[in-house]
């Protein structure tokens, strides 16, 4: 955990001690515990340093490369074609051959394409080292793509067609299989809302649920039960545990002088196994299945292990295994529920089955309160209840009946494993509407800012106190102790200052100013797709992160995508007091912007500076313009405005355009700030929002010319991340997000 949040390796002289210490362990047990954290570190260092040496080439960065290899993984559905990881075989630059990273990720748009797992296909592509956004609050995309081992992405070109090469039946079997089950579950369900659902729980593939059924599984805090974890690899290997010793006490049954305990075991880690497979092996199912072998293991050597050694054992081994495993949400949810699960149990006077099973829901839920806050400021308020009445149907029925299923769809005719699938999906239909209903209630689920940092080591020993045994002294303290978890909130400005965040958003814009007890949003950034936008990816999760609580104002300066792209999402999340556009119509319930409309919040004066009231000007040109004043600075931000309009500032406010922070009109393109409109404005700090190697080629080389002539500062999306500028009392202070928070797997 420790390396996973160094802005760079550490180095190989790591590795000096680890001779001495070994010695010193021999002699002195206390020293296994520094000689343990050396050789972590090393073997974290080693693992980390062989990703990042499969990295992309700067210089081979949208160049055409004909690449062959062989899809690795199910294909995932997008709006236009699906995405599919590739590993990649051979790669050339025209006739030169080129090495480029083994695992790639590929956008395929082509319609008619329908590939196997296992396949090897010749591909034209173009391809980009692994870049997202970084913004407080928001998700680490290259983070996420560096632990999945994925050192590049891209797409394939649309003027040359892809080249079927071979098709292996005996390439990537388990992934193969997984795809061909999924399209046999679909077949059968195929007028069923649930195929999505019964197909994720039999192989893994969550690409089938849609937006509102994750909408349900979240606000009933349910989403577990729709992947592959610990408890489905429990389920399936206690079933065939007790088949197998069920069939080994069976009189002349070739027992193989096997006890029907241990070939019991054996078979249900076999099982076990090959159902995480099926989900490819997720952190969960790694957990599972490491300490379903610790504990069969233990039959098999005849031995007992406690608890929480099993635990503690099962924790290290998943870190040998895959040292990454720190940065997935998975991992510390997994083992925090066993955890709380443990702690709960041991050494309680046992209940009635049903009291225990009540007692359970309620003892995760407040044991998991404060990781959760931490990593997504909300928790499920119904998911005790919803927990409580789905964990026993799914598990004990539609999971057994489903893969029940899916080895009937192996072994006998096709209609018998559709009617049991059928059966699954019927019996999940039912369930639904029960958590359709609680997931509908208003206080379904608790919405709020990230905890302060402090206040999480208070709010854990607040929680371990309040789960204490019946008798322990004054169980009622804990609830004080997780009371700063929800109390404190990040700081803000003060009276009089303003902080101002322009978000990374890729190519377009959306910014976040704050006064001390208002918030402003200028733009809200793109629409990727169905599923993404920037609204819901990067502006919501930055509010909560900051402790943005309520939004004032929503401005949206004029009608294009990648400005208005994300304020449906942000709505649904923040709904604004007041929404101001230069496209009300666009927007329900907003009200025409104009130059001229002034207000004032905590001594900080807001004016529209465009369109003007009376005005021809269409598209870029009449987006709303604002000028934000305090008595600590000045910030500008024209939207998308181009010459003609800056023309029109000029003359209109003549001598008021000064702003110590201006965000570049038009993203620096060439068609935009003019040297009259730089000179006007006279800023110190020009912030400059474009996307990683954006199609646009924004900023125009002469625009930033024209900047540095004047010495003004430049700070880009794509080097900075999310840029922060606070005018206070101590003057202006800037912060960029990709530097402060800078991690070793960063593109530069």
């Amino acid at each position: 955990m420790l390396v996973q949040q160094l802005p760079g390796l550490p180095s190989l002289w790591w590795a000096l001690p680890i001779v001495p210490l070994t010695a010193l362990a021999a002699w002195r047990r206390a020293f296994a515990v520094p000689l343990i954290f050396v050789a972590g570190v090393l073997w974290v260092t080693l693992q980390a340093g062989l990703i990042l040496q499969d990295s992309l080439p700067q210089e081979l960065e949208g160049k055409d490369l004909r690449v062959e290899g062989t899809i690795a993984d199910l294909p995932k559905d997008l709006e236009r074609g699906f995405s599919t990881e590739f590993d990649v075989a051979r790669a050339k630059l025209g006739d030169e051959p080129v090495t480029i990273p083994r695992k790639i990720r590929l956008n395929i748009s082509d319609p008619e394409l329908h590939p196997r797992v296992g396949d090897e296909w010749g591909f034209l592509v173009r391809l980009k080292r692994p870049h997202g956004f970084q913004n407080p609050g928001g998700f680490d995309y290259e983070g996420h793509l560096f632990s999945e081992r994925i050192r590049a992405t891209g797409y394939v070109r649309a003027d040359q067609a892809p080249r079927l090469i071979a098709s292996n039946l005996y390439s990537y079997p388990t992934g193969r299989f997984r795809q061909w089950l999924g399209e046999r579950i679909h077949a059968a369900l195929a007028q069923s809302p649930m195929a999505g659902l019964i197909t994720a729980f039999a192989n893994g593939d969550q690409g089938g649920v849609s937006d509102a059924q994750w909408e349900v599984l979240r606000r009933t805090g349910t989403t577990h039960l729709v992947a592959i974890s610990g408890m489905n690899i429990g389920l399936v290997a206690g079933i065939v545990y007790f088949l197998v010793r069920w069939l080994w006490a069976i009189p002349g049954y070739p027992v193989l002088r096997l006890p029907a305990q241990k070939a019991a075991a054996v078979v249900a880690l076999a099982a076990a196994v090959f159902y995480s497979a099926l989900a490819g092996f997720a952190i969960p199912t790694q957990r599972a299945i490491i300490m379903l072998a610790v504990v069969l293991g233990a039959i098999l050597l005849n031995r007992a292990v406690r608890p929480p050694q099993l635990l503690a054992t099962a924790l290290l081994l998943v870190l040998i295994y895959d040292p990454l495993a720190v940065m997935s949400t998975g991992f510390w949810l997994s083992f925090a529920s066993v955890a709380v699960i443990l702690f709960s149990v041991q050494g309680r006077v046992r209940e009635a089955k049903w009291k225990q099973w009540g007692r359970l829901q309620w003892v995760v839920a407040v044991g998991l309160l404060p990781l959760l806050l931490l990593l997504f400021q909300q928790t499920s308020l119904s998911g005790p209840f919803a927990n409580m009445l789905a964990i026993p149907v799914i598990e004990s029925l539609v999971i057994p009946v489903t893969l029940l299923g899916a080895l009937c769809a192996v072994l006998l005719p096709q209609i018998i494993s559709s009617l049991l699938f059928q059966f699954a999906a019927r019996v999940m239909e039912l369930l639904w509407i029960a958590l359709e209903y609680l997931s509908g209630l208003n206080y379904s689920l608790w919405v709020q800012h990230a905890p302060v940092s402090w206040a999480l080591p208070v709010g854990l020993i607040g929680m371990v106190w309040l789960l204490m045994p019946r008798g322990w002294p004054a169980r009622w303290v804990g609830m004080v102790g997780l009371l700063p978890l929800f109390l404190l909130r990040p700081p803000g400005p003060s009276a009089g200052e303003v902080w101002f965040t322009l978000l990374d958003v890729g190519q377009g814009l959306a910014a976040v100013v704050r006064t001390h007890r208002h918030a402003l949003i200028f733009d809200t950034g793109a629409r990727f797709s169905a599923r993404f936008d920037a609204g819901r990816a990067v502006l919501v999760p930055y509010l909560r992160a900051t402790g943005v609580d309520d939004l004032d104002v929503l401005l949206v300066s004029h009608g294009d995508n990648d400005h208005i792209g994300g304020a449906q999402s942000l709505l649904a999340a923040f709904p604004a007091k007041h929404i101001l556009s230069g496209v009300p119509e666009r927007l329900p319930g907003a009200e025409q912007c104009h130059a001229g409309q002034t207000w004032r919040w905590d001594d900080v004066d807001f004016t529209l500076l465009n369109p003007p009231e009376e005005t021809s000007f269409r598209g870029n040109d009449a987006g709303c313009a604002l000028l934000v004043t305090s008595r600590h600075g000045t910030l500008l931000l024209p939207a998308d405005i181009e010459a003609e309009a800056e023309r029109s500032l000029l003359e209109a406010w003549n001598g008021g355009l000064h702003a110590d922070v201006l965000v570049a009109p038009h993203h620096g393109s060439k068609t935009s700030s003019t040297e009259a409109f730089i000179d006007a404005v006279q800023p110190q700090l020009t912030l400059l929002p474009t996307g990683y190697r954006n199609r646009y080629k924004h900023p125009h080389p002469l625009v930033v010319e024209r900047y540095q002539q004047r010495g003004v500062r430049l700070l880009d999306s794509p080097a900075s991340g999310a840029i922060t500028v606070k005018m206070g009392t101590r003057g202006m202070t800037v912060s960029r997000y990709r530097q402060d928070a800078k991690r070793y797997w960063f593109t530069e």
